[in-house]
């Protein structure tokens, strides 16, 4: 098993990761995994979890793959019930469930004379209160839920923490997402305030801002079947001035460091960003 990046040292720890099925949540728990914690990988689809654990367990490390639905509040209980007789009482939370829906999306940047008229654009007056609900239900329920069910297993164990997963897009809205971007601004202010109420019992709770990372969920919409990026991927690349999308690994120092008591002991209720520069470019 290779070395993290960091020598964190996660022995005796038990790690929880929700939507460890995706790229960059699976690559999170084989870090945790890695440094030594036993991690337990939730997914909504058991089989894309399982795939990942598999893969801890053939490097030599510790995990098991659950079935949850984090949307559904027995389902979060019941899970956590199950990690407690499985490893003993989670450590660590991170909250990596969430994304978005085409369907509360509009088709457009900007909006533009004649535009509500047009019945073939998704403008922002066609997306329905349903759609938008339920985006905004997958990344701050799906936050929420998790963090009631296993934040009960940390109360008077010095040492907890929470790391959510925010986006760059709570601090600046992209075009085209509002029900995303908002739901990860409800995400990282959910962290400042989880932090502060729960600070007397020393769990901490920071959330990590990714920037532009290709995943099973957006690589349509940043690549074209050749290869090449989209329109919009270009101008991504154009805002950022490391000139390229970020590779999932280069999460891995950032999550190391917020779940390492020694050397972020005294770090609470941030939002850090892993963004190449995304956020200090003005663009001239």
């Amino acid at each position: 098993m290779k070395p993290n990046v960091l020598n964190t040292n996660l022995s005796g720890k038990v790690a929880v990761v929700t939507g460890a099925g995706g790229v960059l949540c699976s690559d999170m728990a084989k870090t945790l995994a890695r440094a030594g914690a036993k991690v337990a990988l939730l997914n909504r689809t058991l089989s894309k979890a399982q795939v990942h654990a598999d893969a801890i367990v053939a490097e030599g490390g510790i995990a098991k793959a659950y079935q949850c639905n984090v949307l559904v509040e027995n389902d979060c209980k019941v899970v956590a019930q199950q990690v407690l007789e499985d490893f003993g009482p989670c450590d660590i939370l991170v909250n990596g469930a969430g994304g978005n829906s085409a369907k509360a999306n509009t088709d457009k940047e900007f909006y533009e004379p004649g535009d509500i008229d047009d019945s073939t654009l998704q403008t922002f007056f066609t997306i329905s209160p349903e759609n938008v609900s339920s985006v905004l239900e997958l990344n701050f329920l799906g936050t929420l839920l998790p963090t009631q069910a296993f934040a009960k297993q940390m109360l008077g164990r010095p040492g907890c923490c929470i790391v959510n997963i925010s986006s760059m897009n709570a601090f600046t809205p992209l075009t085209k997402i509002p029900a995303y971007s908002g739901a990860k601004a409800a995400v990282s202010n959910f962290t400042q305030w989880l932090a502060v109420h729960f600070s007397k019992e020393g769990i901490r709770v920071n959330a990590i801002a990714p920037g532009f990372f290709v995943s099973e969920q957006n690589a349509r919409l940043l690549y074209n079947e050749d290869g090449t990026p989209t329109a919009r991927a270009q101008k991504i690349l154009a805002g950022t001035p490391a000139g390229r999308m970020g590779r999932p690994e280069e999460l891995e120092g950032a999550l190391l460091f917020l779940v390492n008591t020694e050397a972020a002991g005294f770090i609470n209720g941030i939002v850090l960003p892993v963004d190449g520069g995304f956020q200090a470019y003005s663009g001239v």
